[in-house]
């Protein structure tokens, strides 16, 4: 591997300590990467939050297990599906499944596994989240393919991460679409901006076999691209507050995440391997952020 490649996995933490196949199926799950269920986790506290419901700390926890399971079934599956793309780009190339070290069958039976506690969580919720919930499958098992479709699959990959904020918000209440469309819309958004920043990292051997992504459709003019969807990004989820509780103190509460969004896309630099990965990785903070202003508005 290149030492301007950027590791798909850095292999550290309890991860590293695990026998050969544990750890293979940890990585294949991403449980080494933490990033990924942090994203898909966020836009649950959203939901949850904005009904002002409260803390909800119980509800969270079933929800913060099915971010981290179902996250890893949906890795699973993908390297399932991507195994021979993988092979050919240089990040991906040691994969577990494009490596050969873990077969398709075992790796279909972990993705059991890992829906099975995904049903466990499922069963918590009432039954209009129920149904929310499992309307995200058909997206979840399209997603691979949008690559090989559309320049812009990660905005395919919005409508399947946001998901949680639907789930959250149908668990707690049944009202107030307009706003809670908003919102989600901005959160597609916020992840087209965010992946296209992951996505800078392979538009060289995306370009070489054929793979598509918004990084490569925007070209050198990353950082508008990136600038405007993290604007709509704002713009939206000030729409949706604004829709919910029409109130300017409200909406100023979404400043420090704007902040946080202008300051990934000024110091983006691809030129430096590590720099995207380490803006993709700061959405943790900027989905917290986020969900602070969800709480604020929600049970202020």
């Amino acid at each position: 591997m290149s030492e301007q490649i950027v590791p798909d996995s850095e292999h550290r933490g309890l991860v590293a300590r695990l026998p050969q196949l544990p750890r293979d199926l940890a990585q294949l799950a991403r449980f080494d990467r933490p990033i990924g269920w942090w994203l898909l986790f966020w836009p649950c506290v959203f939901g949850v939050w904005l009904t002002g419901a409260g803390w909800q700390l119980p509800l969270l926890g079933w929800l913060l297990l099915g971010a981290i399971a179902m996250r890893g079934a949906g890795c699973v599956y993908n390297d399932i599906v991507d195994a021979d793309l993988d092979k050919k780009v240089a990040r991906t190339a040691a994969r577990p499944v494009a490596s050969g070290r873990v077969s398709k069958k075992v790796a279909w039976a972990w993705l059991l596994s890992l829906c099975l506690v995904g049903l466990v969580v499922l069963l918590q919720l009432r039954i209009e989240a129920q149904i929310v919930a499992l309307a995200s499958l058909a997206l979840v098992a399209a997603y691979p393919f949008m690559k090989r479709i559309t320049w812009w699959p990660q905005g395919w990959l919005g409508m399947v991460f946001n998901w949680g904020l639907l789930v959250g918000w149908t668990q707690l209440r049944f009202d107030n679409w307009d706003a809670l469309a908003a919102i989600y819309a901005g959160c597609i958004c916020w992840v087209i901006g965010y992946d296209t920043i992951y996505a800078l990292q392979d538009r060289e051997d995306d370009a070489l076999v054929g793979i598509k992504s918004s990084a490569l459709r925007m070209g050198e003019r990353y950082h508008l691209g990136i600038g405007l969807f993290y604007i709509a990004t704002i713009g939206l989820w000030g729409l949706g507050i604004w829709l919910y509780r029409p109130d300017w103190l409200a909406v100023l509460a979404l400043l420090p995440v704007a902040l946080h969004l202008l300051w990934q896309v000024a110091t983006l630099d691809p030129t430096d391997p590590a720099n995207p990965l380490e803006r993709f990785r700061s959405n943790r903070w900027a989905g917290a952020l986020m969900a602070a202003a969800c709480f604020v508005v929600g049970n202020a």
